[in-house]
């Protein structure tokens, strides 16, 4: 039988091995013997305790947990992968964030809040960055796509819930946006307001397109297990 201090050894061998966040459930399959959640989680607290005067973190995020790269110390770490971050247009990054607040939405309810019709690339970038997916269908005709942000996402910001997400004016401000749109009171939905990473059809696809798309773009680059948190501006 392990003593704890053994099994927090093996879950930080775990954790800096890995280049995907472990779960819990996951950590408990390292050990022969029964490990409880609880017992893990106080040992992932002692082992994030052991980290915090270091370069490197330990955080808890939406998938589970894994050590990453301090923001102080982000810009040295960037300079071994020097690629530029993926731009995107301000299209884009409005329909995401009204995704991410007023989630789930169809279509049709983005554009009610923006004004302008979304094009299917505007959506299809997002699905493509694994950011948003298709989580059911309103139950009225045509039953239109319901879009909501996924796990990738919450992982991507460092966030482990949405309840965490930064207010609006900050991610404006931190896109270089002058405002984002902000979405007005929706009728209640069948549908749970945090609805993430379902599985399900593809978006709907076939609207115009969209004359923002030429608009000015705004960065927001992912996070890996070795980047930080930024507020939705640049997650790395």
């Amino acid at each position: 039988m392990l003593s704890p201090s053994e099994v927090k050894v093996v879950l930080e061998a775990a954790l800096l091995s890995t280049p995907e966040p472990l779960a819990i459930n996951q950590m408990r399959r390292l050990f022969e013997e029964e490990v409880g959640a609880d017992t893990i989680r106080r040992l992932l607290d002692e082992l994030r305790l052991d980290w915090k005067d270091r370069a490197v973190e330990l955080v808890n995020i939406a998938s589970g947990w894994r050590f990453q790269t301090k923001p102080d110390f982000g810009h040295y770490v960037d300079r071994l992968n020097p690629e530029k971050a993926p731009r995107y247009s301000r299209a884009v990054m409005e329909t995401l964030s009204i995704i991410a607040y007023r989630q789930p939405v169809t279509r049709g309810d983005i554009e009610d809040i923006r004004g302008v019709t979304v094009s299917a690339d505007v959506v299809k970038k997002l699905e493509d960055r694994g950011w948003i997916d298709v989580v059911g269908h309103r139950d009225v005709p045509g039953r239109p796509a319901l879009f909501a942000t996924t796990k990738l996402f919450l992982d991507d910001l460092g966030l482990r819930t949405l309840q965490e997400l930064p207010p609006l004016e900050e991610i404006a401000k931190s896109l270089e946006i002058s405002s984002i749109p902000t979405p007005s009171p929706q009728p209640d939905q069948d549908q749970p307001e945090t609805a993430q990473a379902g599985g399900a059809e593809s978006a709907e696809s076939g609207a115009s397109a969209e004359s923002e798309e030429s608009a000015e773009s705004a960065e927001f680059e992912g996070g890996s297990e070795d980047s930080d948190t930024a507020a939705a501006a640049d997650p790395a």
